[in-house]
């Protein structure tokens, strides 16, 4: 293959990982099949590794092909599979931006991100970890500001057709979702927009803790970019399209560790200045090591010249990006049984002293210590109980997951989470032991209770309970104004699966009559 058709071979794959990816995130109607994303997850680096250590399966080994390329040929994860780069790579192209001169590394500041993010994950955090990594990232900016913007779309259209009489497509209800994690995904999203605009891969080459770990890893590659001495004639065009930054043309240096293998430099050479070579080891007597010389070629390898072409200017009106403002309709939509009111407010503090973790977290620990905080079981769930948390895990679980049953409850037969879920935080549940799976318990809170504070029937929470733990007992001998005998919630802890429909359905405010208290470890 000629090197110029490499950038051409990049280009595909990194735009096929870059879409499937974002269409998990941004599926609100589940419609790939589970196959389809563990195949596009399978080489997420952290996610991969994360899950390796959660499961020790084969099946969880993606992140070691990760390894196995950087060995081979560089940085090629951080140029074609991780979906960040990619997205910074757009924003670089719709902005226009050239990159025109070599930038000083700033290894210092990289390799302490790096080294103080591996030892917060062995000293037992993860959330420095889930704070940088570049895939959740890029699922958090996608679950919490581009999904609302496609669902308001959905149902833009939606109603349009409904008022021709067209019921093709239907409008699903927009989430809500947490302050902390949408602010941190506007910051971090902010942070990228400025640095790829002014610098293209500097966040990859500064702040990403996963560029840094390959960048490291590339020194060892068995093939490098190299400049052919003989060959290069000084345009320094490939100085100017390096989205790393890393060509000096003045030294006649590439820095291999914050190449990004983008192969841009390959497509405009005129003259075959620039060679991917091998890498040697240990170079013969008397001649130059070629890695720590880059600038040298071995004797041995043959620079076949070509014609060089004249250089041109980059012709910026082929890039022209018509960008138009839409405005969409945001609808929601609310179906339900009809609640009850009620009309006196509850005023017993309802205090939840552990938090719920998802089915298949096995244990508060085992979930907060392999969680990255991606969002894809958030994006995923069709009930939308699962929420980005906030202080519910202490502050070192920061926006990882945890069941909100003021926005649903868990659906008694869906195990979607169980089953995509990356990193091996949420393991996979078959239907059947699900269902028997305790996440917690509920609580009843009787002096929160209508029953009891409006001398009124409700019931809601006996209703909706699908194990029939919550049971509706005679309240003392009383009698309402209609003579009717008033029944009361009782829960049989036993039978309790902590689903959380009870706590949902509660009418009471602002505090609830019954809740969900966690496990810290799942039973069954």
């Amino acid at each position: 293959m000629r090197l110029e058709h490499l950038k051409k071979v990049r280009l595909v794959v990194s735009l096929f990982f870059f879409a499937s990816t974002a269409l998990l995130f941004l599926d609100y109607a589940n419609i790939f099949p589970l196959r389809w994303t563990n195949g596009v997850l399978y080489l997420q680096f952290v996610p991969s590794l994360m899950k390796f250590f959660s499961i020790f399966n084969v099946a969880a080994i993606g992140f070691l092909v990760t390894l196995v390329l950087t060995l081979l040929f560089g940085r090629v994860y951080c140029s074609s599979i991780c979906p960040l780069g990619t997205l910074q790579d757009l924003i670089s192209f719709v902005a226009r931006k050239n990159h025109s001169k070599y930038i000083s590394a700033f290894n210092t500041i990289r390799y302490t991100i790096l080294a103080a993010t591996v030892l917060s994950v062995f000293s037992g955090s993860v959330f420095l970890l889930n704070l940088l990594d570049p895939f959740s990232n890029f699922g958090r900016i996608f679950t919490n500001l581009i999904k609302p913007i496609v669902v308001a779309a959905n149902n833009a259209i939606a109603f349009a057709l409904q008022s021709v009489g067209l019921y093709s497509v239907y409008p699903v209800e927009i989430k809500a979702m947490g302050f902390t994690s949408l602010l941190i995904s506007l910051l971090v999203l902010g942070v990228l927009l400025w640095m790829a605009y002014r610098h293209g891969r500097l966040y990859c080459n500064t702040i990403c803790p996963v560029g840094a770990l390959l960048g490291w890893m590339s020194k060892l590659s068995f093939y490098k970019i190299a400049i052919a001495k003989d060959a290069c004639n000084g345009c320094k065009l490939c100085e100017q399209v390096c989205k790393g930054g890393c060509i000096d043309k003045k030294a006649r240096t590439v820095d291999f560790t914050r190449c990004v293998s983008c192969y841009n430099c390959f497509s405009v050479c005129p003259t075959e200045g620039l060679v991917f070579e091998r890498a040697y080891f240990q170079a013969p007597v008397g001649m130059p090591h070629p890695i720590a010389e880059p600038a040298m070629v071995h004797p041995n390898v043959h620079v076949r010249k070509r014609r060089s072409k004249p250089t041109q200017e980059t012709d910026y009106n082929r890039r022209d990006v018509v960008i138009k403002s839409l405005l969409f309709l945001t609808g929601t939509t609310t179906v339900g049984k009809k609640r009850i009111i009620s009309t006196k407010e509850s005023t017993v503090k309802v205090v939840r002293t552990t938090p719920v973790a998802p089915p298949g977290g096995k244990s508060i620990e085992h979930f907060c210590s392999s969680c990255t905080a991606c969002h894809l079981c958030v994006s995923a769930c069709p009930s939308q109980v699962l929420a980005p948390s906030f202080l519910e895990y202490g502050i070192t679980g920061i926006m990882q997951p945890h069941m909100d049953y003021s926005k649903g409850f868990c659906s008694f037969e869906c195990t979607l989470c169980t089953e995509i879920c990356p990193s091996g935080a949420i393991l996979p549940l078959v239907q059947e032991k699900k269902k028997l799976t305790q996440l917690g318990v509920a609580k009843f809170v009787k002096d929160n209770c209508i029953v009891k504070t409006e001398n009124t029937e409700c019931g809601a929470c006996s209703e909706h309970c699908p194990t029939k733990a919550v049971n509706m007992v005679p309240y003392k001998a009383e009698t309402n104004v209609l003579y009717k005998q008033l029944v009361i919630p009782e829960v049989k802890e036993d039978y309790c699966i902590g689903c959380g429909a009870c706590e949902h359905a509660c009418p009471t405010k602002p505090y609830i009559a019954i809740y969900v208290e966690g496990k810290e470890i799942h039973g069954v």
